[in-house]
């Protein structure tokens, strides 16, 4: 197995949300690590086909006419599976983005089995207790410099870099730590709602006069089922027709 300290690729995504069963990637980034080095990076908006909340874009600054004209996931993932080869991921709290990264690869019909390294766990182990660990707080403790918090390819170079800062200071200490973990995460491929979920969906928005800000066609079955049961349970079903 490579060595993580020589090569690794360094991800990250910005979401609608937390929730990868719900939510979706409106921007990913991915930088390739060579002997410590970054020698290569991938960066893409991709749009969620909904609208973004207020809190995601005053986070992340991406606002909804930036992501009307980028490709969706399933157009890109591919290029992101690709890109990382056979090497581990290295994020701050990298099973976050690796769930999202899965579930589109999976989507895609693309095999996503991937070891991985959390810098966030490094920094519970290492840090503190006191001193706050997430990556902007980290990488100032560290002295790392960053890039746009928030935006992917920004908190992927500031992952790397808090990376090698704590291998620097604390990898011939204890090795173990740094090496990375394979990471569980089962998910099944997500099918398109059918058309009758669709009609139901579309006719109960109609009736209740609600609207939603998802494009209703790229729903998967789940989705669209368990949106119409929040409508169902809140305003009830049609009795009209």
């Amino acid at each position: 197995m490579t060595n993580p300290q020589d090569a690794y690729v360094a991800v990250d995504v910005e979401t609608t949300g937390l929730d990868p069963k719900v939510d979706k990637i409106i921007e990913i980034a991915a930088v390739l690590v060579q002997n410590g080095k970054a020698v290569a990076e991938k960066a893409s908006l991709v749009n969620p086909r909904q609208q973004l909340s207020e809190y995601v874009g005053q986070l992340t600054g991406i606002r909804d006419d930036m992501l009307k004209e980028a490709p969706g996931i399933e157009d890109v993932i591919e290029e992101y599976v690709e890109f990382c080869q056979g090497l581990p991921l290295l994020g701050h709290n990298i099973m976050f983005d690796y769930r999202f990264l899965k579930r589109a690869a999976v989507n895609k019909g693309l095999a996503f089995d991937k070891e991985g390294i959390d810098t966030l766990y490094l920094c519970r182990r290492f840090m503190p207790p006191e001193q706050k660990k997430n990556l902007g707080s980290a990488c100032e403790y560290f002295h790392v410099e960053t890039k746009t918090a928030h935006r992917a390819l920004g908190d992927a170079y500031g992952a790397h870099g808090l990376y090698q800062a704590l291998l620097e200071r604390y990898g011939d200490r204890e090795a173990q730590p740094f090496s990375p973990k394979p990471m569980i995460y089962k998910v099944k491929k997500e099918q398109l709602a059918t058309k009758r979920q669709k009609e139901l969906l579309h006719e109960l928005l109609k009736y209740h006069k609600i609207e939603i800000t998802a494009q209703i066609d790229y729903l998967s079955r789940n989705q669209v089922s368990r949106i119409t049961d929040k409508i169902i349970s809140q305003y009830g079903r049609i009795t009209t027709r």
